[in-house]
């Protein structure tokens, strides 16, 4: 496969979209730890990343409206209490305290200051998926 410095390296990267480029950038990287790591214009475009696979891109469209949920970007961390409270005080608003699951992760769910929802999740135990209703089609 080949690789493009120009283009972040992960699977999945979602593109978020924000009236204020610059302002999501900063709040997204003192809230949730991201780090910027291309600009595309001034205000146009950004590519953050965030552990040694995490990726993100925020844009200059619309943002949602209306109440609909458009998506939910999972962010895996380290620990989800810290990332909680430093979510939380950075204005995130909680939609779901931290809560550990029967499928073996711990997590929560904030809207940010645009209206997209987040979940953060850290690994608490190995559960195999058959343990809580899953169905393992092919191993990680």
């Amino acid at each position: 496969m080949l690789t493009n410095r120009s283009a972040p390296p992960a699977t999945v990267t979602p593109v978020l979209i924000y009236p204020d480029v610059r302002a999501a950038v900063a709040w997204i990287e003192s809230a949730f730890g991201f780090e910027e790591r291309v600009r595309i214009g001034d205000a146009h475009r950004a590519q953050l990343r965030i552990g040694s696979d995490g990726a993100l891109v925020v844009a200059d469209i619309l943002a949602p409206s209306g109440g609909v949920v458009t998506h939910l970007v999972k962010v895996r961390v380290p620990d989800v209490d810290a990332a909680f409270a430093r979510a939380r005080d950075f204005g995130a608003r909680a939609l779901e305290e931290p809560k550990t699951h029967e499928y073996g992760e711990r997590s929560c769910v904030f809207e940010d200051l645009a209206g997209h929802r987040w979940e953060l999740t850290e690994t608490v135990r190995d559960v195999e998926p058959e343990e809580w209703g899953g169905v393992t089609v092919a191993p990680w």
